[in-house]
């Protein structure tokens, strides 16, 4: 499969004009006063790279497996063979972390794309503010695109003020869909599915393990030490 980069990176299409880190695309030659019908935008530009952007469609088969409910449903579609939470660290431990969880999930994605979903709370960053938003959950809005591990350990700002700590994005799952990590507005900890090779290494993972717990589908999924807001 290709990666990341050589699947973004292909000959673009005639009829595409590029105006900042968006690429607006029109299939329609202008008229007669040179106007073009313009579309929403599918690619957006980091690195020298096109990089696609998701759309609802990308999400269904999220918005369609989750309920609003304390279990772990409410992060992540029952269809996964094991679930984990993830306690979310202390400040200075941050980094440690992200990068602990991004090796484990490097190990069990092959080298295929994965769909980065930065959710939009008015105070964190995005990475791409002027890209269109999807949304997912209770109608929270996210910017979806179709990168990798690479681009998810830095891309995103991690800023004095921000809701969000570090770089990694609050939503990812790699294109076959064999894993999803979440974290949810307002909670403390990282909701994950996968295979059971996955959540093991999360639980064996000698950063990770103190702050990993194993959960079943029916279970609650706030961690002993915390309470849902």
């Amino acid at each position: 499969m290709a990666t990341p980069n050589a699947t973004a990176s292909r000959s673009r299409p005639l009829g595409h004009v590029t105006t900042g880190l968006v690429e607006y695309r029109y299939p329609a030659p202008p008229d007669t006063f040179g106007r073009r019908p313009q579309r929403a935008p599918t690619r957006v530009v980091r690195d020298g790279v096109s990089w696609p952007l998701g759309t609802s469609a990308d999400l269904a088969w999220i918005a369609q497996g989750t309920t609003i409910e304390e279990r772990i449903a409410c992060a992540v579609p029952a269809v996964f063979d094991a679930y984990a939470t993830v306690m979310l660290p202390e400040d200075h431990e941050q980094t440690r972390h992200d990068h602990a969880i991004l090796s484990v999930l490097r190990a069990h994605s092959g080298g295929q794309p994965w769909w980065l979903g930065y959710l939009d709370t008015g105070a964190d960053d995005v990475v791409f503010p002027d890209a269109p938003r999807v949304s997912l959950y209770a109608h929270w809005p996210y910017v979806l695109v179709r990168a990798g591990p690479a681009q998810a350990a830095t891309w995103r700002r991690w800023d004095y003020g921000s809701f969000w700590f570090g770089h990694l994005p609050n939503l990812m799952f790699p294109a076959d869909r064999s894993w999803l990590v979440s974290t949810l507005w307002g909670d403390d900890w990282t909701c994950v599915g996968g295979t059971t090779a996955l959540v093991d290494s999360l639980l064996g993972h000698g950063i990770l393990r103190e702050r990993s717990r194993r959960v079943a589908p029916g279970q609650d999924a706030t961690p002993p030490v915390q309470r849902a807001i």
